[in-house]
């Protein structure tokens, strides 16, 4: 793919995320979700192989009814209460079923099965902006709909099944698969309850999966066999490697811990006790598998010893800063995370 191509399509990609975030009409916010799809498709596909062309058509297809799902929904509820405007006041059913739309273009539980095959025929860099930058159009929507009890269900559902799916993965594509539909339930967790502590989520959670596919890239590694090979590439990586995943998991005095603190606060505070306890108990799946991606990085060694010179000891042509700064985010942001969270009490 030409440069020239690869900047018209990554621009499309920004407009159409733009026009759903700022759209207030849905026939408008239907268009920009349906601008992103089509713009990310090509980038999908350029790697020209048998499982790329498989996850780009399920991918297609997945969208295409979530998209035709939608504006059903959204012309079904123009037709009951007269109004196109994503803020008046929708009929339930409607709103049921936009919610569900919204939820098979995000990849959530339980029509979460398309996602981890269609990021594992993916390159590494695709399948980072499809766990992150796709989440921003549909999660603006979503925070949009009056549903309470609903999504607090879907979030949980996310939860349960985002962790116990990822147990039982070898391809660290699969597990970052699961891993976003388990964050993306404990959004959808306090969507309804508190909308900014939800954003402030989904920024954590953009950065710290940010920080973990660069290391992937830089390792050159897509199956947890090959991570034991990364203390040869990259010895620094791979000793911090193991606290940006505990991060992810949800450790104190990492960055991924405040988040998961701050909804369980606030579901205790509107006396969703029961909820609560199976989403902290909940999070414990993936911090499993975070911890099997840790120990296979840190504590095995490659069955056979490189008699070639070392490849950290060569000259790194990797781009750094962008890792460096996501990894130290990811690290060291919770000093500063309660002063973004003061608005929110």
């Amino acid at each position: 793919m030409s440069p020239l191509t690869l900047l018209t399509m990554a621009f499309t990609l920004m407009l159409g995320t733009t026009i759903t975030l700022m759209s207030t009409h849905w026939l408008l916010a239907w268009m920009g979700l349906e601008i992103n799809t089509l713009a990310i498709i090509p980038l999908m596909i350029k790697q020209n192989h048998p499982r790329a062309v498989e996850a780009t058509t399920k991918y297609f297809l997945i969208q295409a009814t979530a998209a035709t799902t939608l504006l059903f929904a959204a012309t079904t509820n123009a037709w009951l209460t007269g109004a196109w405007e994503i803020s008046q006041v929708m009929h339930p059913l409607p709103t049921i079923i936009i919610t569900m739309a919204l939820s098979l273009k995000m990849g959530l539980a339980p029509m979460h099965s398309w996602l981890p095959d269609v990021m594992q025929g993916l390159e590494l860099k695709v399948g980072l902006v499809l766990a992150t930058w796709q989440k921003l159009a549909p999660f603006s929507l979503l925070c949009q709909i009056p549903n309470s009890n609903f999504t607090i269900l879907l979030g949980l559902t996310s939860i349960i099944l985002g962790g116990w799916g990822g147990l039982n993965q070898t391809q660290l594509r699969k597990i970052m698969a699961y891993s976003s539909i388990a964050h993306l339930g404990w959004m959808l967790l306090v969507m309804q309850l508190l909308p900014s502590l939800s954003l402030m989520t989904l920024l954590v959670y953009i950065i710290m999966t940010f920080s973990l596919f660069n290391i992937f890239m830089i390792n050159k590694t897509t199956n947890i066999n090959s991570l034991s090979t990364s203390s040869m590439k990259v010895p620094v990586l791979t000793t911090l490697t193991p606290l940006i995943l505990l991060s992810l998991g949800g450790l104190p005095p990492l960055t991924g811990f405040l988040p998961k603190w701050l909804i369980l606060q606030e579901m205790i505070k509107q006396n969703f006790f029961m909820t609560a306890t199976m989403a902290a108990l909940s999070a414990l799946l993936s911090l499993y598998f975070y911890l099997r991606l840790s120990y296979n990085m840190t504590f095995t060694i490659a069955p056979n010893t490189s008699t070639n010179t070392l490849s950290w000891r060569l000259n790194n042509k990797n781009i750094i800063l962008p890792t460096a700064t996501s990894m130290t985010m990811t690290l060291l942001m919770l000093p500063l995370l309660p002063l973004a969270a003061m608005p929110l009490f």
